[in-house]
């Protein structure tokens, strides 16, 4: 329990790392045009990110792009929506367009999951996370999001979004947001 606890922090510590560019199409922050993800048309590619599809159906050890290391036998689906990423260059820089109409990812309406398992038998685990961009009319105090109304949304991730659900085999759901765990409510 505890082993995969710490595995499934590190995991998510290195989704965060690997979300820092567009070698990673589920990025946080806007992209480091240094490293882009080709504009594909469609299907999956050999890393597993279908781009026109918002999803990434892979080991995880290949989010980042490069086949191989560490954690092959961990499965990692990634969904997220237009705004977390577009599937289209509308500015023609050559990325995938993210937080489309917004300056930053607050108040746009983005979001993406995280569902990673692995192990075999009773070793088998997964672990899910569901992350939402912070509303527009938001506050952050304290490592938590509140709404204009002073209701808590969920605990800070990336400076921009809110956990709004965590499952984890064995513990079950925590960091349920107070106002629910759904997706695209802001």
């Amino acid at each position: 329990m505890k082993r995969c606890f710490l595995f499934a922090v590190l995991l998510l510590a290195l989704v965060v790392l690997g979300c820092q560019n567009l070698s990673n199409p589920v990025g946080t922050e806007p992209a480091d045009t240094s490293t882009p993800a080709p504009l594909l048309k469609g299907g999956f590619d050999e890393f597993g990110y279908n781009y026109q599809a918002h999803i990434f159906n892979g080991r995880y050890c290949d989010y980042d792009r490069v086949i191989g290391g560490p954690y092959e036998d961990v499965t990692l689906v990634m969904k997220w929506n237009e705004a977390w990423m577009s599937n289209k260059d509308t500015d023609g820089d050559g990325n995938y367009d993210r937080h489309l109409g917004f300056d930053t990812y607050i108040g746009s309406g983005a979001w993406c999951t995280n569902h990673q398992s692995g192990g075999e038998g009773k070793d088998h685990w997964t672990y899910f996370v569901k992350i939402v961009a912070a509303p527009a009319d938001a506050v952050k105090e304290g490592g938590y999001w509140y709404a204009a109304d002073g209701a808590m949304l969920g605990p800070d991730i990336w400076g921009q979004f809110i956990v709004v659900q965590r499952v984890e085999s064995g513990i079950g759901v925590y960091d349920k947001s107070p106002v629910g765990p759904g997706l695209g409510k802001w």
